[in-house]
């Protein structure tokens, strides 16, 4: 198959970008490298510099399917800049079903995000749960599911969102290159942490008193490499007419304190911790049930928490030098 990446420059984009090259397929990247990194397009892929808005011309070019992660992903920017979120992440992916129905490419995968859920009334967080977005970021991306979700049900499109918590990592091509997370600023928790290792700083924890095992705040996480075969899965799964709508996670979650904790053993730097005031809106636990992906495509996490550290130690430590 022939397939149209957006966003295959970024961090999750490029991970799958190189998986569906390793699994015999032609690759087209659209990324308007405002956050992405050309260097992170895998050997093989065609990079396209452009807006999502740009894809009619792509897809004229004869594309099979498309797997669309360009998108503006940082909660507290879509706070101060909520217009830029709606724009980009609404109007873009607006404009790209759009391209596809008149171009006639009939299956996407879209990067959705557990961000549409809010502040879950129970844990772990099913597909059924409300949509109640806490932010602009999480409710641009409930509103693109909709539209994806009309688009389907309108125009025979066939559809499959993937909403993922906390994906961390790193993931390396044939190429020998390693594909991690470079954003800048990095608000990740496992890349943060390791870059205090690096610095030799301490780190801060923002509340310990949550009503968890260690009163550290517990969240899903997911190994990139994991999520990308996810991806792969979905894209076998979009059936014209449908819109079908997966949680991808660990389906048990790990704390703030536990992930400190495998930092230091990976790294071997003492990493010393400070604790700071709760952040506002940081509920004590969110979990993902992964258990409709498992049942319908028959995915399931392979990678561990030490796994995710190690990985993603190794990206940064090349990088670094």
């Amino acid at each position: 198959m022939r397939l149209l990446v957006t966003g295959g420059a970024g961090y999750i984009g490029s991970v799958v970008a190189a998986q569906l090259l390793e699994a015999g397929h032609q690759v087209v990247v659209l990324d308007d490298l405002s956050t992405g990194h050309a260097d992170a397009v895998p050997s093989g892929a065609v990079l396209v510099r452009g807006t999502i808005r740009d894809a009619a011309d792509v897809l004229a070019g004869g594309i099979d399917a498309v797997l669309h992660f360009a998108a503006k992903s940082l909660v507290g920017e879509s706070v101060a800049q909520p217009g830029l979120y709606w724009s980009n992440n609404l109007g873009g992916t607006l404009a790209l079903l759009e391209a596809m129905r008149v171009s006639g490419v009939r299956s996407i995968v879209f990067s959705s995000t557990a961000a549409v859920y809010g502040e879950p009334e129970h844990i772990p967080v099913t597909e059924t749960d409300p949509a109640r977005p806490a932010n602009p970021y999480g409710a641009s991306k409930a509103a693109a599911d909709e539209i994806l979700h009309e688009y389907t049900r309108l125009h025979g499109l066939g559809g499959v969102s993937l909403r993922y918590f906390n994906v961390a990592g790193a993931y390396r091509a044939p190429d020998g290159r390693w594909l991690a997370e470079r954003h800048s600023p990095e608000t990740h928790l496992i890349p943060t942490i390791l870059q205090v290792a690096r610095a030799g700083a301490e780190f801060k924890i923002f509340g310990d008193d949550y009503p968890t095992p260690d009163g550290t705040c517990v969240r899903d996480y997911i190994h990139v490499a994991d999520l990308g075969r996810a991806h792969l899965l979905a894209l076998g799964a979009c059936a014209p007419g449908q819109h079908r709508v997966y949680n991808v996670g660990d389906g048990t979650g790990f704390s703030n304190r536990e992930v400190l904790t495998m930092c230091r053993e990976v790294t071997g730097a003492a990493i010393p911790a400070v604790t700071a005031p709760r952040r506002p809106g940081d509920p004590a636990v969110l979990v993902a049930s992964s258990a409709r992906i498992h049942d319908e495509l028959g995915w399931k996490p392979e990678q561990d928490l030490r796994t995710m550290v190690a990985d993603a130690w190794a990206a940064m430590r090349a990088a670094t030098g």
